[in-house]
């Protein structure tokens, strides 16, 4: 089976003897990097392991550049490291990697990718150098486990641009399945406040409930396309997580990171106002998990959401640094994650969770999976919890998102839809600062008193 689109600057082909190329949205960004700045500046891509950072930066550099080079310092020779220990006969260094590749290098018209840049802190330090030069565009690429640790010697060049890349988002995942057409129509309904009907929201949402169990990793992504075979797409997840868990162990050999991410599903379904860090590590406190929180942050597999103190347009002058919940980057992670029991998740569990007849409280799903919407548009994750009236139990809300200079909260349901007593509770006690009221349910869009109700694939519109 082979076919083709093209569309904006990429042409992503499915071929079962081949390797599945995607769309992503980051590709518009570097090209807005390359003819904004001209070589001025070196571009890092950053994101969490097989989000598909090496792909892009490829694809970018061959569609772009006449010809290009690509260092993968995960398994280049220890020569080819070594050249930028000494970066002073740059006309060196261009000359070996030449030799090495093969590659004819071309004034402003070729680009050199350093792949894995984390790997070799001093070729991230010759970007200052290499760029002063102007010879050549420079993409580097890089995870951030354990980035930190390999900087502490050398020089941070200020002559790098850095952009994040997140797992596909929904519309990217729609485009690699062939549908180019849904999420346009589907943001000029919520533009126009228009109700879809119930049938075809059910479609609708069966759909998105497809992309709620794949996830964003493109290797699960090409997996399902390959294979239309959930089970196969599991394993694949699994690896990715297994992978995660050794990068983990690299930064903790504790392996209380590895326990904090395992446990986000449990955390999240025990309806908790934060993430309980002691629970998943055996009574440590966050204030002796703080470098190892970090960390987890920093390698863009988790997403933070920070209880806000005073909501409001500046809340993160106001986020509280130790009251934070902690959702998995990746919606189809996130799924394999709350099944870990078994040594595979079977077609089975997948298709009554995709036909929503599993009988498992599944409200936590629907909140990851937006919390992931939200950060992919470019919201920071802020929540709110408060005494009901009685002092016996909390009201949360379970994000908040900045609109001007006021702020909108955001309930999320998977069921019950009618009761939303935390929201309402909310809008009194904030009622001077609200701009909007959004409820994310599972049924049609409509507007009800002053509560917009919005289906759950709408949140990318937010």
């Amino acid at each position: 089976m082979y076919f083709e689109i093209r569309a904006a600057h990429v042409i992503f082909a499915i071929n079962k003897s081949q390797s599945m190329i995607f769309k992503r949205k980051i590709y518009d960004e570097l090209l807005r990097w390359k003819r904004t700045d001209e070589g001025r500046t070196a571009v890092l891509i950053q994101g969490a392991r097989r989000v598909g950072k090496s792909t892009v930066a490829e694809e970018f550099a061959t569609n772009e550049y006449d010809t290009h080079i690509l260092v993968d310092f995960a398994a280049c020779s220890s020569e080819i490291r070594d050249l930028f220990n000494d970066v002073s006969d740059l006309n060196r260094i261009f000359m070996r990697l030449q030799l090495e590749y093969g590659i004819e290098l071309k004034e402003r018209k070729s680009a050199i990718i350093f792949d894995e840049v984390q790997l070799a802190p001093k070729a991230r330090q010759a970007i200052k150098y290499l760029v002063k030069d102007g010879r050549y565009d420079y993409i580097e690429t890089g995870s951030l486990i354990s980035i930190r640790k390999n900087v502490k010697d050398i020089l941070i060049p200020s002559e790098e641009v850095k952009v994040h890349m997140f797992p596909m988002d929904y519309e990217e995942f729609k485009w690699a399945l062939g549908d180019t057409a849904t999420i346009k129509l589907l943001q000029s309904c919520f533009h126009n406040r228009t109700s879809l009907g119930d049938a075809t929201n059910r479609k609708l949402m069966r759909d998105f409930r497809l992309y709620m169990l794949i996830g964003g990793m493109p290797q699960a992504v090409a997996s399902y396309l390959d294979t239309n075979n959930l089970e196969k797409v599991d394993s694949v997840k699994r690896s990715i997580i297994t992978l995660y868990e050794d990068d983990f162990n690299k930064i903790d050999p504790t392996g209380n990171a590895s326990k904090m991410f395992h446990q986000i599903p449990a955390q999240l379904t025990s309806n908790a106002n934060r993430y309980l860090a002691w629970s998943a590590t055996d009574g440590k406190r966050n204030s002796e998990l703080t470098e190892i929180i970090s960390e987890i942050k920093e390698s863009m597999v988790v997403n933070m959401a920070y209880h806000a103190n005073d909501p409001g347009a500046g809340m993160a002058l106001h986020q509280a640094p130790d009251k934070y919940k902690m959702f998995v980057g990746d919606t189809g992670l996130f799924v394999t994650l709350a099944f870990w029991d078994k040594k595979f998740t079977d077609n089975t569990i997948y298709h009554k969770l995709l036909s929503d007849k599993l009988s498992a409280d599944l409200g936590y799903v629907y909140e990851n999976v937006i919390a992931q919407m939200l950060k992919a548009t470019g919201h920071e994750l802020y929540y709110y919890t408060f005494p009901t009236e009685s002092g016996k139990h909390n009201y949360e809300v379970d994000f908040l998102i900045a609109e001007a200079d006021k702020v909108s909260p955001i309930e999320v349901k998977s069921s019950g839809y009618k009761a939303h007593a935390s929201l309402d509770a909310f809008c009194r006690k904030f009622s001077t600062r609200i701009k909007n009221k959004y409820l994310v349910y599972t049924k049609d869009m409509r507007k009800e008193e002053d509560i917009l109700y919005l289906p759950a694939y709408m949140t990318m519109f937010l």
